[in-house]
């Protein structure tokens, strides 16, 4: 029984690959062949996070990225139009990433690893660009940090100690 609940818990994340490389070390014998899979795990209402897997075998090292992933997931607070509620910029090393919220209708905007992030968190409509490196794992890890710093506008309203309609009185005129 404790079986199938971890396999209906697991059925409700989706994961995808975002990329695999081939690594070495090379050895007194030659070079000794490893691969790392870094991966991104989601359930398309919020919820994501980003794992690493490092293994000799393909399979091995995807699984080992997905468990890594679980363990590191965070909440992103959505809008009810699919997009972010405010724009923020993200850093990890020599990346940046500055994404933005965007009108109905725009899609997912972004480059090929940092998509995979919007898409599993249920991000339909956002703008992003990368800025600096164009290095895979630091690009998604800087998209991951901008989007652990947005704050929906109910914790904004609470932090500065209103509602959210006392918030945005004014902005009609």
């Amino acid at each position: 029984m404790p079986r199938d609940r971890k396999r209906q818990e697991d059925s409700e994340y989706q994961e995808r690959v975002v990329f695999i490389h081939r690594v070495s070390k090379v050895v007194k014998g030659g070079r000794r062949f490893s691969l790392v899979a870094l991966v991104a795990v989601g359930d398309g209402k919020g919820n994501v996070g980003i794992g690493m897997g490092k293994s000799a075998e393909v399979p091995l090292a995807i699984q080992k990225g997905v468990d890594d992933a679980k363990k590191n997931m965070f909440k992103v607070p959505v809008t009810d139009e699919g997009s972010i509620p405010h724009e923020v910029e993200g850093h990890f090393g020599a990346g940046r990433v500055l994404i933005k919220p965007a009108i109905e209708g725009t899609g997912v905007i972004a480059g090929g690893a940092v998509r995979p992030l919007f898409e599993l968190a249920g991000i339909k409509n956002v703008l992003s660009k990368s800025l600096g490196t164009n290095n895979s794992l630091n690009i998604i890890k800087a998209a991951a940090e901008g989007l652990q710093q947005l704050s929906s506008p109910e914790q904004t309203a609470d932090r500065r100690g209103l509602t959210v309609g006392e918030m945005f009185v004014g902005k009609e005129n």
